[in-house]
C-alpha cells in the first residue's frame, strides 16, 4: 500500500488495488501499519479532508487533527494519487 505520510502512530496511505471503476480520491487512516481496519477520508474539491467513516476508531480529538493534516496536505495527496492511479475523481 502506498503509503503518502504519518501522523504520529497512524499511516495515512492508498490501497494499491482500489475498484474500478475508480473511487473518489481519498485515503486510508491505520495505526501504524496499513491495514483492512481502517478510516476513510474523502478530499474534496474545496481541498478539505472529510470524514467517510471511523473504522479504525480513532480518538476524536486526535481525527480532528489528523483531518486538518490531511486538510493542509491535501495537495500533496492529490499530486500522489494522479502519480499513482492516473486519474482523478471528487467526492464533493
Amino acid at each position: 500500500m502506498p503509503q503518502i505520510f504519518k501522523v504520529g502512530s497512524y499511516v495515512i496511505f492508498f490501497w494499491a488495488n482500489e475498484n474500478l471503476p475508480l473511487e473518489p480520491v481519498h485515503v486510508h487512516i491505520s495505526y501504524r501499519i496499513p491495514s483492512e481496519v481502517s478510516s476513510k477520508v474523502w478530499i474534496t474539491k474545496s481541498r478539505k479532508g472529510l470524514l467517510c467513516h471511523n473504522d479504525a476508531h480513532i480518538p476524536r480529538r486526535l481525527l480532528t487533527i489528523i483531518l486538518e493534516i490531511i486538510s493542509s496536505r491535501s495537495s500533496e495527496i492529490i499530486e500522489k494519487w494522479l502519480g499513482f492511479f492516473g486519474q482523478i475523481d471528487y467526492y464533493c
